[in-house]
């Protein structure tokens, strides 16, 4: 598709949220999704207004997580971030603060304490985590950890932005947002479990890679086209692992809408993984990186 210059196709190549879709947009395919999705939204906004009921506040508890795993709708995404994350609790606590950081001269050791080593310049927390990836796809995709081994390929030269970015960029926005709605309920884990199943789904794909550079474009590839569009099949899966089976009805419900009934993966496809699991590996590859200088 051409781009022109006229307002209405400008309109059209950028998505709800601002973002501008890249040239190779399948607009078919997305409209066919998005068709299904709407229903599924639906029904979720009508479940989402009756356990609010109009309330601005709600209290962490399993019909919360479960809800959230579910897709949390636009409407209510701003204000179910801010409480489930803490920020909404801070702010109550610390009113005009942040208007009052604003007005005072740069403070340097606030910002040091607010950058996260993802983004100091040794990136210690991001090296950290891509070695933690691969220690977890060691475990759980051994033939893939195998290939990138003997062909030499490292880690963050295949994932790196999936970490730095959130997946923004990387993954189709409705997406992002279902991965972020689970991420501010549920912590860091959540990125390890998307990174796992992409790697996992597609592993038969990887693993006809026979250089370099071959498998480097399978881990670009591996983040378009229908898998992952399909955002509510991609994310639902989780409540089976999460062991509640007495949900499942109200899963297959939601599912049966998108592609047939297919369930989504990142909470399957991984098996369990604790956070106990991540900060554990964490240490140990910390470690480990320190040690090489």
């Amino acid at each position: 598709m051409e781009r022109r210059e006229d307002g209405r196709d400008w309109a059209y190549r950028v998505d709800p949220y601002g973002f501008e879709r890249p040239d190779d947009f399948d607009y078919a395919s997305y409209e066919a999704f998005f068709s299904r999705y709407l229903v599924v939204l639906t029904r979720r906004a009508i479940k989402w207004s009756k356990l609010l009921k109009g309330s601005n506040n709600i209290q962490k508890s399993l019909k919360v997580k479960r809800y959230i795993r579910k897709g949390i709708p636009n409407e209510h995404r701003a204000l179910i971030w801010m409480i489930v994350s803490g920020a909404q609790t801070n702010m109550e606590q610390n009113p005009g603060y942040y208007h009052r950081l604003l007005e005072e001269e740069k403070n340097d050791k606030l910002v040091e304490a607010i950058k996260t080593d993802y983004y100091s310049p040794a990136m210690l927390g991001l090296k950290t985590d891509q070695e933690v990836l691969g220690e977890l796809v060691k475990m759980k995709v051994p033939a893939v950890a195998e290939l990138m081994e003997r062909h030499g390929v490292m880690w963050t030269l295949v994932v790196s932005r999936w970490f730095i970015c959130l997946f923004i960029d990387i993954l189709p926005v409705e997406t992002v947002l279902r991965i972020w709605d689970c991420l501010f309920y549920e912590g860091s884990k959540i990125i390890f479990r998307v990174a796992l199943t992409l790697i996992k789904q597609h592993q038969a794909f990887i693993l006809e890679a026979t250089n370099f550079p071959d498998i480097c474009d399978k881990f670009k590839q591996i983040t378009k086209g229908t898998f992952v569009t399909e955002c509510h099949s991609f994310m639902q899966h989780l409540l089976r692992a999460a062991g509640l089976p007495h949900l499942s009805s109200s899963v297959d419900e939601d599912a049966a809408l998108l592609q047939g009934g297919q369930r989504a993966k990142i909470f399957t496809d991984p098996g369990s993984l604790s956070m106990a699991t991540i900060n554990k590996l964490r240490e140990t590859c910390r470690e480990k990186l320190l040690s090489q200088g």
